[in-house]
């Protein structure tokens, strides 16, 4: 189990700090829509083979190797089976081609249409004083009236994402790339009339069986999960004694998936210790990141680079060392 940051391939504070808290695997993020007037397989376009061979030299000269990437191309045609759905998988499959060409192993997707991830605060006090971020139903039903989008159902978005996975995952599967899906934030269907299908683990053991593949997984993200279940090692002994966990967020919550506040990684409400163990005894191999980070406040202090995640690092670096040592 690896260590990662997630950050863009330029340097910056937080790729130096990684580098010296002994960081040595990046999760990408960088832009992935095409552009407009170039064919899918234009060696201009970000998702070309180029392209990412450029981001990943980038990663590599700031001293990390590109393990994950988290962006993603426009899908939102694709997750609601609108006109040009084919186009937007043509790119996906032209992505993860890319991907597999130029050896960056693992791809995170997300399947949330409509209302990606939300929060409603990130103002709110935690320990010491210092700020997280949060979600209340309430109060986003409130501040956020329905936008006229038309009934979205749980049986359209099952056929929508086996549409997706039945033409993407033989890709995948073929060039040697893992996709780790990411859960729904929050794990609530349906918000505001729109189903969210990747939003309990049944329905992630579902996701998995509509196309079985070694290249169809999940992204483990802690603090979605540990919203799904109050057995959280449980389930990652769950999904990876079937190999299928590909990518890992490693943070914690505290709260209900209709009104949550984001934690520090030891003051939330799972086993941190009990989760590593879990992906020990199960052969968990790939990287695992922080994220959610609260922000450490002083009066006028600013923290742009998040700080905590300095904390994060040394937290889970002592975590995994010690679990692994047992």
């Amino acid at each position: 189990m690896k260590i990662a940051l997630a950050f863009g391939p330029d340097r910056s504070a937080v790729s130096a700090f990684g580098t010296q808290c002994g960081v040595e695997h990046a999760v990408g993020t960088f832009g992935l829509a095409p552009v407009a007037d170039l064919a899918v397989d234009d060696d201009r376009q970000p998702f070309s083979r180029p392209s990412l061979a450029g981001f990943k030299e980038a990663y590599e000269k700031n001293g990390y190797q590109l393990s994950v990437i988290e962006s993603r191309p426009p899908m939102e045609r694709i997750k609601l089976a609108q006109p040009g759905r084919d186009e937007e998988i043509a790119v996906v499959c032209a992505f993860i081609r890319n991907m597999g060409a130029v050896g960056i192993p693992v791809w995170c997707p997300a399947w949330m249409p409509i209302h990606f991830v939300i929060r409603t605060s990130a103002e709110i006090s935690t320990r010491g004083g210092a700020k997280v971020t949060g979600f209340d139903l309430d109060e986003f039903n409130r501040e956020h009236p329905e936008v006229e989008h038309g009934e979205v159902t749980e049986e359209d978005q099952w056929n929508n994402l086996r549409y997706f996975l039945e033409r993407v995952v033989p890709v995948a599967e073929e060039v040697g790339v893992k996709l780790a899906m990411h859960p729904d934030d929050p794990p609530l269907s349906p918000i505001q009339g729109v189903a969210r299908i990747i939003s309990n683990v049944e329905n992630y053991q579902k996701m998995i069986d509509l196309v079985p593949s070694p290249a169809n997984g999940i992204g483990l993200c802690q603090g979605n999960f540990g919203l799904m279940t109050d057995d959280l090692p449980g389930v990652i002994r769950h999904f990876g004694a079937q190999q299928q966990i590909h990518f890992v967020h490693f943070r914690d919550i505290k709260g209900t998936p209709e009104k949550f506040d984001e934690a520090f990684h030891d003051d939330g409400k799972h086993d941190m210790a009990e989760c590593v163990r879990a992906y020990r005894d199960t052969g968990y191999e790939g990287v695992a990141r922080p994220d959610h980070f609260p922000q450490l406040v002083y009066e006028d202090f600013d923290d742009p680079h998040s700080i905590e995640r300095l904390y994060a690092i040394g937290y889970m670096r002592g975590l995994i060392e010690a679990v692994y040592s047992e």
